[in-house]
């Protein structure tokens, strides 16, 4: 296949530098960087059983390990961990890393330089799927470094990376499915990409990514409704109603239980994606990561003209306490997500309980 015209992800970004005269070329290095273990993981992926990639990571003592989460991992769980750090603990970007799948921060080797950047990832989003083929990814975000750790050269800490959304650099996601993907926000919009297979290379080709404000779809593990919280139950309930409920137009439900496939079709067509806090746990104030998970997909949303919340407050201003935090995340076409932050916010009249006039509902407790 001859070269096309569209940008490869390297041209693109080289053209984002040229806004930034005074910059050194790291950042755009970095990002390079994170892309190459995208591709790397396309290929594992890609392989699936015939590259022996499926099934659960074995520990050293035999049987299934288990990572911080409290979670299984798959194969591809850890093989994906290590081409992350492999493709980017050596090019002297970063002060350090965190990920889903390690307790505590990954600090540079002694025998490589560092950088003024933090990467923290989810290397294998939605890898509980990887056995029956459906689409999984890659979620990263880039911050800057304290500058305490960048002038003293010190060990990084947990506590450095609790930073505010607001804050991040970029973000993004690789999406490995009929074709692999990269999603991207360096603040300027969102762009998409495509792994040109022939040439080895990301190409763009998804431009100024914009989510629509309304939306007539929404995603949500509806096994939990027991759990949900009022507000929550309204919203479904509503949109379950239909056009003869009180928002005058019927939706489709979708889950699909792989965080990244769920927000590039909300990327690609709208719609509103909740997993929201529940009394499931109530030691667990959420089930999604915020670092890795919550904040990077929330800017990329709020990039392409949507919004994210924790349900309640914008989740780009939640300042985290923990490196492995959990929280509620709603997120989408914006006039949905405000609608579910004015819910939460309104009192829920009591509702008649005499079961003669009791209210119906596909989720009824």
């Amino acid at each position: 296949m001859p070269l096309s015209k569209r940008s490869t992800l390297t041209q693109f970004l080289i053209e984002e530098r040229r806004r930034f005269p005074s910059a050194s070329g790291d950042f755009n290095a970095l990002i390079l960087d994170v892309a190459l273990a995208c591709k790397a993981i396309a290929r594992a992926v890609a392989f699936g059983e015939l590259g022996g990639m499926l099934g659960n990571h074995d520990a050293a003592a035999g049987g299934a390990s288990v990572n911080v989460q409290g979670e299984t991992q798959k194969k591809l769980d850890v093989i994906s961990n290590d081409m992350f750090i492999s493709a980017n603990n050596w090019g002297g970007h970063l002060a350090g890393m965190g990920s889903e799948e390690m307790d505590e921060p990954y600090q540079i080797p002694g025998q490589y330089p560092r950088g003024k950047y933090l990467l923290v990832f989810d290397p294998l989003d939605g890898s509980s799927n990887i056995d029956v083929n459906v689409s999984v990814g890659s979620i990263f975000s880039i911050l800057r470094a304290p500058q305490a750790v960048i002038d003293s050269g010190r060990d990084i800490t947990a506590e450095d990376f609790f930073q505010p959304g607001a804050q991040q650099l970029a973000a993004g996601y690789a999406l490995y499915g009929p074709t692999t993907m990269l999603v991207l926000t360096v603040g300027n919009g969102v762009n998409g990409f495509t792994l040109d297979p022939n040439l080895g290379e990301f190409k763009l080709t998804h431009h100024n990514i914009q989510i629509p404000a309304d939306t007539q779809e929404f995603a949500i593990n509806a096994s939990n409704s027991r759990f949900w919280e009022a507000p929550v139950k309204r919203y479904v309930d509503e949109c379950l109603a239909g056009k003869t409920g009180p928002r005058g137009k019927d939706f489709n439900m979708r889950w699909i239980a792989s965080m990244v496939a769920e927000a590039h079709r909300i990327l690609m067509r709208g719609g509103v994606f909740m997993y929201p806090r529940d009394t499931k746990d109530t030691s667990k104030p959420g089930r999604l990561r915020l670092l890795y998970e919550a904040n990077p997909i929330g800017m990329l949303m709020e990039q392409a003209g949507g919004r994210a919340s924790t349900g309640s407050v914008p989740m780009l201003s939640v300042v985290p306490t923990a490196l492995h935090q959990r929280i509620g995340l709603v997120f989408g076409s914006k006039n949905e997500v405000d609608r579910i932050e004015r819910y939460h916010r309104e009192p829920v009249a009591m509702k008649d309980h005499t079961p003669l006039f009791a209210e119906r509902s596909l989720f009824r407790d």
